[in-house]
Order: C-alpha cells, then structure tokens, then sequence
C-alpha cells in the first residue's frame, strides 16, 4: 500500500507547474502551452510526463531543470520526469488561457488555417508572411499590412 500523504495532492502539483513559464515564450505555462501531459503518483514516486513542441526542442533540458525546482521548492522528494512522445505535441494542446496570453504578448496563437487571423499589434485582418522561420522554431515572421509592425506568428503544428 503506497502512502499517499508523502505527496501532495496531484490538484496542488498541477498547480504549481501552471506557475512554470515557458522559457521561450515566459508569458505562457508549461500547462497552458499543454506540454506537461499527466501527473500522477506511481508507487512511492511522483511521475510527471512532458511531451517537447517537436522532437528537437532546445528549451527541454530548461524546461526539466524547471520543473524539477519547482517540486524541490515545495519538498517534493521523490519524483519522476518522463518525456513522451507519443502522440506528439499539437498546437491544439495550447489552452484558450495560453492563446490569450500569446495573443496580448505580441504573438499571433495558432490557427487551423495557418494563417494569422489578424496583427497581434493592432487587430487588422490583412497580414503577410515575411519567413517561415522566426525566433524560435515553432514560429514564423508574419507583418502586418495596416500598421507595417512585424510579428511572430506560432506555427500551428
């Protein structure tokens, strides 16, 4: 019989890890960009999956470093991190909440299209992609035709 009083509950887990933001993008959690993809106790350790935005993530060793200080900051000994993937991380992982806070961080959140549907900066619908490849892997650089601003557009994977 596992004691489960060892740990905290895995609700107070997952609420510590939306407090861990993304090191790409820092006004997104690890949670709402939808990467941490299960809690849970097995045996006498606490497991968490995470799942990189595509197989070749630079930011996954930051991310598990992390994760790992935010269990160490609230005494969680015995812990797990398992990385998964399969099925891959999709775009459609990221949570309303997150596509907001990309949207008023200046990024344009994913559409199924892969299309923006409007500049992050002042709204207007007609944009243009200037490349494909943007400040990290997962975005590109899109400019609007109404303010002429630059922005990254995350790519919808």
């Amino acid at each position: 019989m596992v004691n489960t009083a060892l740990f905290p509950s895995v609700f107070q887990v997952w609420s510590w890890l939306d407090a861990v933001p993304d090191p790409e993008i820092p006004v997104i959690s690890l949670v709402d960009l939808g990467i941490i993809r299960d809690v849970r106790i097995e045996g006498d350790c606490l497991v968490i999956e995470v799942s990189p935005t595509y197989s070749g993530c630079p930011a996954m060793s930051v991310i598990d470093e992390d994760i790992t200080a935010a269990l160490n900051k609230n005494r969680v000994g015995n812990f797990r991190l398992e990385r998964k993937l399969s099925p891959a991380w999709t775009t459609d992982w990221i949570s309303e909440k997150g596509r907001k806070a990309l949207l008023s961080y200046g990024i344009a959140p994913p559409q199924a299209s892969g299309v923006p549907k409007s500049c992050p900066n002042c709204g207007a619908p007609k944009v243009e992609k200037i490349s494909q490849f943007g400040s990290t892997p997962c975005k590109a650089i899109w400019k609007c035709q109404s303010c002429l601003e630059p922005f990254d557009y995350f790519k919808c994977i």
